[in-house]
């Protein structure tokens, strides 16, 4: 068995499987641009991305799809580099880092193959609408906190 972060990939896989799963179900039953109220602040709401984070590059013409496919594949070599190289004792780090790179990989497949990410995830106050977004993004979020968290205590240990 693997004695570095590789041995936690199986997050990175669970993350996909989830979000490929509930981006195929609200794909199948929910009507484009249709809320679906759940909460007071939160609805089920399906919606394209054709860019990045908050629909940056979303009307870039279409080469936005092939570029954000290559710059994930790129991060995501690189994070399966970072985890290789790490040691069994980081299990926070690797931690952040299967999370991001399952949801690099979610969100990757959604644009190879539809040209566009699914979200469905509408969070809001009144009339002020948080960017929808899925549970890819949940877990890229979720990892890019806990890596500044890691950063930061590993800086007061030094």
């Amino acid at each position: 068995m693997a004695r570095n972060g590789l041995r936690w990939i199986w997050i990175s896989l669970l993350v996909v499987i989830l979000d490929q799963a509930s981006k195929l179900w609200m794909d199948s039953n929910l009507i484009f641009n249709q809320p679906v109220n759940l909460l007071p602040f939160f609805d089920l709401r399906l919606l394209y991305n054709e860019g990045a984070a908050w629909s940056f590059l979303a009307n870039a013409g279409g080469w936005q799809r092939w570029f954000l496919s290559g710059l994930s594949l790129i991060i995501s070599g690189v994070l399966v580099v970072w985890l290789s190289r790490l040691k069994q004792q980081q299990i926070w780090l690797t931690i952040a880092l299967t999370l991001v790179l399952g949801g690099a990989l979610g969100n990757l497949i959604d644009r190879v193959f539809y040209g566009h990410v699914i979200d469905f995830i509408d969070i809001y106050y009144q009339q002020w609408h948080w960017p929808a977004f899925n549970i890819a993004d949940s877990a890229i979020s979720t990892g890019a906190v806990m890596l500044v968290i890691d950063a930061i205590l590993e800086g007061k240990n030094k």
